[in-house]
C-alpha cells in the first residue's frame, strides 16, 4: 500500500473495497483487525462507501461474520455453488444448507446491507430438477444479489478439478436448460437479470444503476462506480488506473521478493490504445445495458461507426439472423434471447481475442 501511495499520492478515498481472491477469512481475528487497521490508516473510507468481502460458510462462523461487520464491511458474498448433497460430493465441497443459512442470518444480525450468494451451473451430477431445489432454497434465503457462474472444467489449470469425473459433467443442452431455468426462477421471484451472471433485487444499487444508465463492469464483475480507479493488492491481482491495466506477479515468492526490494510487484502492464478505448466503450454498453447508440460512439470518438466496425457488423449478422441481436441504422440491441449469449456477441468487438485464438478457451459461452 505504501509503495502504491508513493505513486498516487496520499489522501486517496475508497469508494469501494473488496477482499476476495479466495477466502480472506482464513486470517484470524487479530490479523483481520490488523489488515483493516492498515487500510484505514492509509486511505479515507467514507461512510457511504461499499466495503465487501468474500467468505466461505465452511470457515466463517457467526462470530467471525459479526467481527467483519464491526470492522466496517457492509456487503458480503458467500460461495454456495449447489446445495444438492450428490453434487457437493462430486465436487468435493460439503456444505450443508443449514451452514449457509446460519451465515446469512449472522450477516443480517451484524447489519450487512447486502448479501450475495454465488451459484455455479454445469457441475457434475447437476440436473434441472436438483438445481431447481437449490434455487428454491436460495430464494428462501432472500439475498439482495445472486451470481450465477458457468463451471469451466480446466483440470490442467486447476489441480483440484482433476478429482472431478468428466463423465459426470452435464452436456451442453443440459447446461443451457440449467441456465434458462435459473433465469426464469429468479426473475419470477422478483430479481432483475442484470446480465451475464448477475441478478439483483429491483431496489438494489446494481438494478438502479442499470435503469439509470450508470452500470459498469470491471474485473470484479458489475459495479456502480464507473468513475473509480481499481488498485490491486495481492498475488496475481489486476488493477485499472486511467487508460492502463496492471497485473501483479503470480507466485507468493515473487511477490515477497519484490516487496522486500521496495519494488511494486507488477508482472505486466498494458496501456490502452485509442482503438482499445473505443472497443471498451462498445463492449461496456452492450454488456451493461444491452443496447448501443452508434451515434454516441461516433460523437465521443470521432469515427464513422459503420465504416470503423464494418467487419464486426458483418459478423453480428450471424447473430441477427437467429434473433440474438437487432441492428438498425442507429442502434445495436441485444434481444432478451441474446442476453444469454452477450459474451459471444461482445467478442465480435474484441480484436485481441481474434488475434489470439487460444485465449477463447478461458471464456466458453455455455
Amino acid at each position: 500500500m505504501d509503495l502504491i501511495l508513493a505513486e498516487t499520492g496520499e489522501g486517496q478515498s475508497l469508494g469501494q473495497l473488496h477482499w476476495g481472491g479466495g477466502t480472506p477469512t482464513f486470517l484470524n481475528a487479530l490479523e483481520l483487525r490488523e489488515l483493516m487497521g492498515a487500510i484505514r490508516s492509509r486511505f479515507d473510507m467514507p461512510r457511504d462507501g461499499e466495503y465487501s468481502i468474500e467468505v466461505d460458510p465452511r470457515s466463517a462462523d457467526p462470530i467471525t461474520i459479526a467481527l467483519l461487520g464491526e470492522l466496517g464491511f457492509n456487503r458480503i458474498s458467500m460461495g454456495v455453488q449447489d446445495f444438492d448433497p450428490d453434487v457437493q460430493r462430486a465436487v468435493n465441497r460439503i456444505q450443508p444448507y443449514a451452514m449457509t443459512a446460519a451465515c446469512v442470518a449472522a450477516a443480517r444480525e451484524a447489519g450487512f446491507r447486502s448479501v450475495n450468494l454465488d451459484l455455479i451451473y454445469g457441475l457434475p451430477k447437476q440436473t434441472p430438477e436438483r438445481f431447481g431445489d437449490t434455487l428454491a432454497r436460495v430464494i428462501d434465503l432472500g439475498p439482495e444479489r445472486v451470481a450465477l457462474y458457468n463451471y469451466a472444467h480446466l483440470p490442467t489449470v486447476f489441480k483440484p478439478q482433476r478429482r472431478i469425473l468428466e463423465a459426470d459433467l452435464p452436456k451442453a443442452e443440459t447446461r443451457m436448460r440449467l441456465l434458462t431455468s435459473a433465469i426464469r426462477r429468479l426473475t419470477d421471484a422478483g430479481y432483475v437479470y442484470i446480465g451475464m451472471d448477475h441478478f439483483a433485487r429491483p431496489d438494489d444499487e446494481l438494478a438502479l444503476a442499470q435503469r439509470r444508465g450508470r452500470l459498469h463492469r470491471n474485473f470484479q464483475g458489475y459495479s456502480t462506480r464507473a468513475e473509480c480507479d481499481l488498485l490491486a493488492f495481492g498475488v496475481s491481482a489486476i488493477g485499472s488506473v486511467g487508460a492502463a491495466y496492471v497485473q501483479n506477479v503470480k507466485t507468493l515468492d515473487e511477490y515477497y521478493d519484490r516487496l522486500d526490494r521496495d519494488a511494486l510487484p507488477i508482472l505486466r502492464g498494458v496501456e490502452l490504445t485509442p482503438d482499445d478505448m473505443i472497443r471498451r466503450a462498445v463492449i461496456q454498453a452492450l454488456m451493461c445495458h444491452f443496447t448501443l447508440s452508434m451515434e454516441s460512439i461516433e460523437l465521443a470518438y470521432l469515427i464513422d461507426f459503420r465504416r470503423y466496425f464494418a467487419a464486426e457488423l458483418e459478423q453480428l449478422q450471424t447473430y441477427a439472423e437467429v434473433g440474438l441481436v437487432e441492428i438498425d441504422s442507429e442502434w445495436i440491441t441485444v434481444t432478451p434471447k441474446g442476453r444469454l449469449m452477450v459474451r459471444a456477441i461482445c467478442m465480435a468487438f474484441d480484436h485481441h481475442l481474434r488475434s489470439t485464438a487460444t485465449s477463447a478457451r478461458y471464456s466458453k459461452v455455455v
